[in-house]
């Protein structure tokens, strides 16, 4: 039993257990986020002073260093040359001549232009020598926002360089007052394939991160803060410029009248939580139940059945889900078989009934997504102890019991991360939804809203709609994608606190 219940815990019914886990989850959701923001709030602090104890340490530095060492803080390097370190201090200097040259003749200029993202836009001019009218194309304001973002980082990576540079010439004072020997160029690069070869591994990777992925990720959330779209794309059609908040009063902010896009954006993320809980727990508990039949004593052809739920995997998403897609139309396969059983006298609406549509996607990704969790369940059942079925069997324990004490709490101990990982790619789980229904049927009430909402529409096919046609409006799909990651991040946190698996990690070990 868990040390952290009471001991009538142990005195209620199975349903009187179940109903008190859910109270308790319940009760934890708002002490989860309570710590959630004291976490946030004591890395605030620790942060805060972090940088004062930099800040401390570089003036003690520069004052209780000799002249090697303050000249370092203005031409970097320096002070490595001057100790006889020739191949760190050309490093050092080489970096800062590029960060230099860089700034000068263009870093400046792109900084400059950031505040207005450009002020000459394109205009038509007319030619005396063609008597005729041509655009002459001035300032690209989304070229400004990239190289801009773009120089910041460069900034950011030299400070953190002349930083380093400081902290060398620091380290190297102290081991010479010690009458010991500083690092020859030899030894550094000895280093970099032997004690600091991990740095040397990761460096490569970790430019790739900050170029293609956090950079793209900073120029995103920035678009939010713009009029970005189709008809001022910043260069061709007209510039764009910054918006402050407005885009996301648009989106938030609740108005009495017919147009809302809050009200648009909470019912799409209502059906979203509700196809991820879905998609999530449907496929685990089934996937889970195929496993343990396969797996089951006395069932022959066991690899057969393993080799057919595979086959579903093996064909690509893009022509399974079309295909089925075409299959429960009005004038598919499925209604057809139907009718000339004479089971129903008229075609079903799979994919014109909202409520329908719903159910049919659910269903649908079941067929999808059993086979991955069989795959996954078949090897974590095999790990499990047989002595503790043989001993439960021997206490009277049937299979309902052996499922509830045994088999599911071990899943959910192992599989834990697993399913919060799932929950959150079936909140952006875009294939399915968009193969099969495109997002239809069309939502009269939302018909007003960018992107032509629909009744299966999840928040990640509403972003694609709104950045697709000649309307597309970059800045709005922006604002969703910054609130879809709140939304998965809160959830994400608080689930991931109170995993099993992650609170009572050592039982299992």
């Amino acid at each position: 039993m868990d040390k952290n219940k009471p001991l009538e815990y142990l005195m209620l019914s199975r349903w009187g257990k179940i109903k008190y886990n859910l109270k308790a989850f319940f009760i934890s959701i708002p002490r989860g986020i309570a710590n959630f923001f004291l976490k946030i709030g004591k890395a605030f602090r620790n942060f805060g002073r972090a940088v004062a104890d930099d800040f401390t340490d570089l003036a003690t530095t520069f004052t209780k260093g000799g002249i090697k060492t303050k000249l370092s803080f203005f031409i970097m390097g320096f002070g490595s040359i001057a100790r006889g370190q020739i191949l760190r201090g050309l490093v050092f200097l080489l970096f800062q001549a590029v960060f230099i040259f860089y700034m000068v003749t263009s870093g400046v200029y792109w900084l400059s232009m950031l505040p207005s993202l450009g002020k000459v836009g394109p205009r038509e001019i007319y030619s005396e020598v063609l008597d005729t009218y041509h655009y002459e194309y001035n300032d690209n304001s989304f070229k400004i926002l990239l190289y801009g973002v773009l120089t910041l980082f460069f900034i950011v990576a030299f400070l953190y360089t002349w930083r380093v540079n400081v902290r060398q010439n620091r380290i190297a004072d102290e081991i010479l007052a010690k009458g010991k020997k500083l690092k020859s160029g030899k030894d550094d690069l000895r280093s970099l394939v032997d004690d600091q070869f991990h740095k040397t591994l990761l460096a490569l990777p970790l430019t790739g991160i900050l170029v293609f992925t956090v950079l793209p990720i900073v120029f995103m959330i920035l678009v939010a803060f713009t009029n970005y779209d189709g008809t001022h794309d910043g260069y061709i059609n007209n510039l764009f410029g910054w918006q402050g908040l407005e885009n996301f009063r648009t989106m938030l902010s609740w108005s009495s009248g017919e147009h809302n896009y809050s009200a648009t954006f909470g019912e799409i993320l209502t059906w979203t939580l509700i196809w991820a809980f879905f998609a999530t727990f449907t496929n685990y508990f089934l996937g889970m139940f195929v496993a343990m039949m396969i797996n089951k004593k006395g069932i022959r052809f066991k690899k057969g059945w393993r080799t057919i739920l595979v086959l579903t995997i093996a064909i690509p998403q893009f022509i399974s889900l079309l295909y089925v897609s075409k299959m429960f139309a009005k004038n598919g396969i499925v209604n057809g078989i139907l009718m000339d059983l004479n089971l129903i006298k008229e075609a079903l609406p799979f994919w014109e009934d909202p409520t329908w549509a719903r159910v049919t996607v659910i269903l649908i990704n079941i067929w999808i997504g059993i086979p991955y969790l069989m795959l996954i369940a078949t090897g974590i059942l095999m790990n499990i102890p047989q002595d503790l079925y043989e001993s439960s069997r021997i206490d009277g324990a049937g299979p309902v019991k052996q499922y509830t004490k045994i088999t599911l709490p071990y899943m959910l101990f192992i599989t834990g991360p697993y399913l919060l990982t799932q929950f959150t790619s079936n909140m952006n789980n875009f294939n399915v939804i968009y193969l099969l229904t495109g997002g239809g049927p069309t939502n009269p009430k939302n018909s007003w809203a960018s992107g032509n909402v629909g009744d299966t529409d999840l928040l990640i096919t509403w972003l694609f709609k709104i950045t697709t046609g000649p309307e597309a409006q970059y800045y709005l799909a922006s604002v969703i994608g910054i609130l879809v990651f709140v939304v998965v991040a809160i959830i994400s946190l608080i689930v991931y606190s109170l995993l099993p698996s992650i609170k009572n990690e050592e039982d299992f070990q």
